[in-house]
């Protein structure tokens, strides 16, 4: 691009009044080849709020194309975030993309980001006709392996996962949603996320942790802070997880006038029994001395009957909940293990007891061997 079309293109902007002053400091910047400086102005100045009033296409392509490949590439790629903000229609976006995606393939991270924008414009445009949905499973199974390898947190990391968070919402995927999600908000900004936005993530979140069917741990989302922003609207939702948490089936039928209300929850009533129900043997697994358990206990704790609890334990055991054997002679489970999960307080003291109780035996038997050491050894 030659330097007299640049000029014109910027002595013309400095006639618009309400963008004057940053169209002189671009020209100054790029005048002097002070490329970061001027990256910098330039990322202030797309994300403007009146810039959307401003052809940002327009400014790439008569000014920025001139020195994309002279600037930081992933920053130039967070200026291409809101110029395809401005362009309306799908394969024109998808093109330009595409076009700068080739040109910051040297550097991983900016490469990456084109192919998140690309996968986030696709899973908006919704239209399952051209197999959008298709390319944005093909872009995140590429950049999955990437990411996972990388140390540390880079600036693509919550993008990638947003992108997939709101992948496997839409297609319902409630435990990948749910994994996807709760990653997505150890990146994200709370303080530039608004209360709405908050509450909406919230209140997905619990759902997919209720509806997951491979989701056992609730105690993570119990103890995250995005779980307060469903207190003023839903407590009944923060009771129904707590419930799902110590598999208090008494609680969880006490909600259900509430709880049913909610179509996705109501539709769904069988599994959350049944989901339940496991996590209430869970639970009277973790909370017994021994492990050993009869029939009736658990038929007592589940709300089930004795005939079906063989059941309830063999699903357990195949979902690797438990570990242990069932004595059907003696209608008796021995459980010696179970799937380790975020312990809320009351469960932490439980821990607390078994682990000072498994201290004093240890005392006795030292105790016995010190006592008796003499007519061992003799």
């Amino acid at each position: 691009m030659s330097q007299s079309k640049i000029s014109a293109y910027l002595q013309k902007q400095q006639n618009n009044v309400e963008f004057s002053e940053w169209f002189v400091s671009f020209e100054e910047l790029y005048n002097k080849r002070l490329w970061h400086q001027l990256t910098v102005k330039l990322l202030d100045f797309v994300q403007l709020p009146n810039a959307n009033n401003f052809n940002l296409l327009e400014l790439y392509e008569n000014f920025l194309s001139d020195f994309e490949t002279k600037i930081n590439l992933l920053s130039l790629v967070e200026i291409v975030v809101f110029i395809i903000k401005t362009i309306k229609d799908f394969e024109k976006c998808l093109q330009f993309i595409q076009k700068i995606k080739e040109k910051v393939k040297s550097n991983q991270d900016a490469f990456i980001l084109c192919q998140i924008l690309i996968g986030q414009l696709k899973l908006a445009n919704n239209d399952l006709k051209v197999n959008s949905f298709l390319g944005v499973k093909e872009i995140l199974s590429e950049i999955e392996p990437v990411i996972d390898n990388q140390t540390g947190i880079t600036p693509v990391h919550g993008r990638y996962f947003q992108l997939s968070s709101n992948y496997y919402q839409v297609i319902g995927n409630h435990c990948k949603y749910y994994r996807g999600t709760l990653r997505y908000l150890g990146c994200l900004d709370y303080e530039k996320e608004s209360k709405e936005d908050l509450y909406a993530k919230a209140f997905a979140l619990a759902l997919a942790a209720l509806l997951g069917e491979s989701i056992f741990n609730f105690g993570e989302l119990l103890q995250h802070p995005i779980i307060n922003h469903l207190k003023q609207k839903d407590q009944w939702l923060i009771d129904l997880l707590e419930a799902f948490n110590s598999g208090d089936l008494q609680k969880f039928s006490d909600l259900r006038p509430t709880w049913s209300a909610q179509p996705d929850l109501a539709s769904h009533e069988i599994q959350l029994r049944q989901k339940i129900s496991l996590l209430s043997l869970m639970e009277l697994t973790f909370k017994s001395p021994n492990g050993i358990l009869t029939f009736d206990e658990i038929a007592a704790k589940t709300f089930i009957s004795s005939n079906v609890v063989e059941l309830l334990v063999m699903k357990a055991l195949s979902l690797n909940l438990v570990k242990g054997e069932i004595d059907e002679v003696e209608k008796k489970v021995n459980l010696n293990w179970v799937q380790p999960r975020v312990l809320d307080k009351q469960q932490i003291n439980i821990l607390k007891l078994k682990l000072e109780d498994w201290s004093k035996n240890i005392r006795k038997v030292e105790n016995m061997l010190e006592s008796n050491a003499q007519e061992i050894i003799g």
